[in-house]
């Protein structure tokens, strides 16, 4: 199986280059986040007519996340319903030839004291405690998306520089590692140690083309998923070319 992850930051925008993708990386299943549309225009664009199926949690113009799978999908669980109010459409999970499967588009928190970092942390916190209720970390699970959080200083271009900004803060990767401690490991890392590999460049101030990035998107697996990792990849090409999003696909194989 080749699952991957890919903020596309509006699918209509991007629909020529994700079919595109589609066609060159060939994934089994895709989690992806920042749809920007409502259900009724994600169908339009016709995934399932070319057999694709379709788990997805879509809001007008803002977030939405979705789950394209080319075997059906089963036991699929829209938003996170633990009774807290939050319009916002960010996270769907659904279960695919025996994984549990979850597209999660965490809050960016905007900067460090505001009331959109606060729902940030409240939005990990709630996550973990999620994962605790409808997950087990003995099963096969791969928690996927765009986290808005580098775990680690190798995971940044210049730490020291991104320390007090909401993408590396100590608060962020202290609720990121609250989610591993549940059971996940990083299978990004499982195979690839070295620094500078990013997976999201800011459009300003040629952060890509100067490699001024950080990995903010991830495949959190449990233990028995993660043994059967036997490969991953940040497709970088796709950050390339004519509107790109501002993201590049994550890609773990698993056997």
């Amino acid at each position: 199986m080749l699952l991957s992850t890919w903020n596309v930051n509006s699918i209509r925008a991007r629909h020529d280059r994700l079919l595109a993708w589609l066609e060159k990386q060939k994934p089994d299943v895709l989690c992806l986040q920042e749809l920007k549309c409502e259900l009724p225009a994600l169908q339009a664009m016709g995934l399932e007519a070319q057999g694709w199926h379709l788990a997805a949690n879509c809001q007008k113009t803002y977030n939405g996340v979705a789950i394209f799978s080319r075997t059906p999908l089963t036991d699929v669980f829209v938003g996170m319903q633990d009774g807290e109010e939050d319009p916002q459409a960010r996270l769907v999970a659904a279960t695919v030839d025996g994984v549990r499967v979850i597209s999660a588009y965490i809050p960016n928190g905007s900067a460090v004291g505001s009331e959109k970092y606060a729902y940030k942390l409240r939005w990990l916190e709630r996550l973990r405690v999620w994962l605790e209720r409808h997950c087990d970390p003995a099963q096969p699970l791969a928690l996927c998306g765009d986290f808005n959080v580098a775990p680690e200083a190798r995971d940044v271009h210049d730490p020291a520089a991104w320390e007090n900004e909401t993408l590396f803060h100590v608060d962020s990767r202290e609720r990121l590692q609250a989610l591993l401690d549940w059971g996940l490991v990083d299978a990004f890392r499982i195979h690839n140690d070295a620094a500078g590999l990013y997976s999201w460049w800011d459009y300003r101030m040629l952060g890509f083309p100067k490699n001024l990035g950080l990995r903010i998107d991830h495949v959190l697996v449990t233990r028995s998923l993660a043994e059967r990792v036997t490969g991953s990849f940040i497709d970088r090409e796709e950050r390339k070319g004519k509107q790109p999003s501002d993201h590049a696909p994550v890609c773990v194989r698993i056997g």
